[in-house]
């Protein structure tokens, strides 16, 4: 479906280096990075929007790495909604039909929760509302191609989180392949097939979100995600030593470097690092503690209180990566 073979975009020493992704029909890709990784521009390649000093974008087998964007059949769906203000919800989506059919178009207001507001104009709907309007619009132009730039981060967290699932599940039963920019990394995991991780302009990492979460390749793949630990070590023979105790790491083998992981990555048990819990966190239905290793702090997932010594074993090989720059 889509193709990017070494793309590359200068601006200085931002933009997108050396990028190659595939895409394949009715997968839901998701970009995933900080502030200024090169995401959204990434996404204006794709759309034409941007021409590339480098490499070559396919769209199934079609290069159209010249191509204007109104000659590629995609559709771009941004967070601020992009609504014409005079036109109805209907409207939006009779305006960019190929062949206007109003009982298609109702159809898919209603499939995004906007039945019986078909007549309602961009003032007379919530964001929410607006959001789901530029979804439609953007399905009822059936492209071959559906960009998605932030498209809840102006949401409430409670909508986000609903409307979200709402249109993976939508594409999924349209079978519409999509490219979905994010820095949310709960979006990555409960929308996509596959994460693409960006740092600097470049992809560090693409794989299917659990893979990215539990083995991540690069310590800015392993901090995309959140719920991450960092701890200063040395690294002996694949060995690292904490608090009395030694454990096999993989990554660095010898040397000083960061031990990374999850908060649910160590188990309490009879044995093990022996921490002690100086406090303790609630919220969505888990406790989490703040814990001391001897080594530094981390927090883990975990039922204790306040002052208790327990022991933790890693549920499998940690990882230590090299200390950047």
């Amino acid at each position: 479906m889509l193709r990017l073979e070494n793309v590359s975009k200068s601006f200085g020493k931002a933009g997108v280096f050396d990028a190659c992704l595939r895409l394949e029909p009715g997968e839901i890709v998701a970009v995933l990075g900080a502030s200024g990784s090169g995401k959204t521009t990434l996404l204006n390649l794709v759309a034409g929007l941007l021409t590339p000093d480098a490499g070559r974008i396919f769209l199934g087998p079609d290069d159209v790495t010249q191509q204007p964007p109104e000659k590629r059949g995609l559709a771009y769906v941004f967070q601020d909604h992009a609504l014409w203000p005079h036109l109805s919800a209907l409207d939006h989506l009779l305006l960019v039909m190929k062949n206007p059919h109003r009982a298609h178009a109702l159809e898919l207001l209603s499939r995004v929760g906007l039945a019986g507001l078909d007549t309602r104009k961009p003032h007379q709907l919530s964001g929410g509302q607006k959001q789901r309007v530029a979804l439609a619009r953007a399905l009822a132009a059936r492209p071959r191609l559906l960009l998605l730039d932030e498209p809840y981060s102006a949401l409430d967290p409670v909508l986000r989180e609903e409307l979200r699932l709402e249109v993976a599940s939508l594409l999924r039963a349209e079978g519409v392949s999509a490219l979905h920019v994010t820095h949310d990394p709960d979006e990555a995991l409960a929308v996509a097939d596959r994460v693409a991780v960006m740092e600097a302009g470049r992809i560090v990492q693409l794989d299917t979100p659990t893979r990215v979460y539990a083995q991540p390749q690069t310590l800015s793949a392993a901090r995309a995600f959140g719920r991450l630990n960092l701890l200063p070590v040395q690294v002996q023979d694949g060995l690292v030593h904490l608090n009395g105790q030694t454990w096999p790491v993989e990554g660095l083998q010898n040397g000083a470097g960061l031990l990374a992981f999850r908060y649910e990555d160590l188990q309490p048990g009879p044995q093990g690092l022996p921490a002690k819990v100086l406090a303790v966190y609630g919220g969505r239905g888990e406790r989490l503690c703040r814990v001391d290793l001897g080594a530094g702090e981390a927090v883990v997932k975990l039922h204790a209180e306040p002052g208790e010594q327990v022991w933790l074993t890693p549920l499998g090989r940690l990882r230590v990566f090299e200390v950047p720059g």
